[in-house]
């Protein structure tokens, strides 16, 4: 079995989720008492959200590319990055580091090619929703993915860094984010990313209308597939 290094805590919130996924699947794969071999590095995230918001994104990957090394040194055999947004920096957080990264959006992107869809709703934080980083590896992969309206995407947005990232999920927001899921399909989505790893708190398969692709429960399976290398 490889180690998998993960990098996380941004947010803490989501960072449970992929060690829970993770070591749920293995278990299920290898049964008995078995679990993943991991390394994991939690960031303190009101850091790295205060860089987000002020634009400083060099000094933030700085931070990756420290954490990615440690990583390595530490003994990892591959890196997953365990949020969708600071895959913004994933070139400048591997940076001198000989290990690969799993990144989350071509993980996601095989996943719905495999599936014969091909025009993704993406709900995500506004970077993720209005940047070439995510939008463009998506597009690379032959998908055309539908975004949000503005008052939407600031919605979305809103909701996660006030209260998914701080580990809230109400009813309320549930609803605003099946209506605005509800919008993707009728301006043309044929499927929707969670493509925040928080997202999943709120939506999933049972509340949404048509077929749903978490960012987060993807990852962890493309991480454990690559980990016990099938």
């Amino acid at each position: 079995m490889q180690t998998i290094g993960i990098l996380g805590g941004m947010s803490a919130a989501s960072t449970q989720i992929y060690y829970r996924k993770m070591c749920e699947l293995v278990r299920q794969r290898l049964g008995g008492l078995h679990s993943p071999e991991l390394l994991i590095r939690s960031l303190d995230f009101a850091t790295i959200e205060q860089l987000q918001a002020s634009g400083q994104w060099d000094e933030a990957g700085a931070i990756l590319n420290a954490e990615a090394k440690a990583l390595e040194r530490g003994g990892a055999d591959f890196i997953v990055l365990a949020t969708n947004t600071m895959h913004k920096l994933a070139g400048q957080m591997m940076d001198g580091v000989s290990i690969p990264l799993l990144h989350i959006a071509d993980a996601t992107a095989e996943r719905i090619r495999q599936a014969g869809l091909r025009a993704p709703g993406l709900m995500a934080t506004a970077f993720t929703m209005e940047q070439p980083f995510y939008l463009g590896r998506l597009r690379a992969a032959s998908l055309q993915p539908v975004v949000p309206e503005a008052a939407d995407r600031a919605e979305v947005h809103r909701i996660i860094y006030e209260e998914l990232c701080k580990d809230i999920a109400t009813s309320a927001s549930r609803a605003v984010y099946e209506g605005i899921a509800q919008r993707l399909a009728q301006n043309g989505a044929d499927c929707v990313i969670l493509g925040c790893t928080e997202v999943g708190m709120l939506l999933n398969q049972e509340n949404v209308s048509f077929p749903v692709f978490d960012t987060t429960l993807i990852h962890c399976e493309a991480a454990v597939e690559r980990a016990l290398g099938s």
